[in-house]
């Protein structure tokens, strides 16, 4: 029980040191404001790169999710029967 209060005291105090300094956020546009450190995007191709990736966290996290709820693998001959099997 106690190991549950100590980490999230930890995780308390990295999301606070997770948030934008004052000088950060002057230079972060408002969609950002807040939540990055650092330089906001350059142009607009960075937004672009931005999206992509995005969709494919989305996608694979779809997929990952989906596979794991329902393998659909049922041959005989699937290789996860030599574990099941034995």
């Amino acid at each position: 029980m106690m190991k549950k209060y100590a980490l999230l005291i930890i995780l308390l105090l990295i999301s606070k040191w997770s948030i934008a300094c004052p000088a950060c956020e002057a230079q972060q546009p408002n969609i950002l404001k807040g939540i990055t450190h650092g330089a906001g995007p350059e142009s607009n191709w960075d937004w672009v790169i931005v999206g992509i990736t995005a969709v494919l966290v989305l996608v694979t996290l779809f997929y990952t999710i989906k596979w794991l709820l329902k393998p659909g693998e049922s041959s005989e001959t699937h290789i996860k029967r030599l574990f099941i099997d034995q």
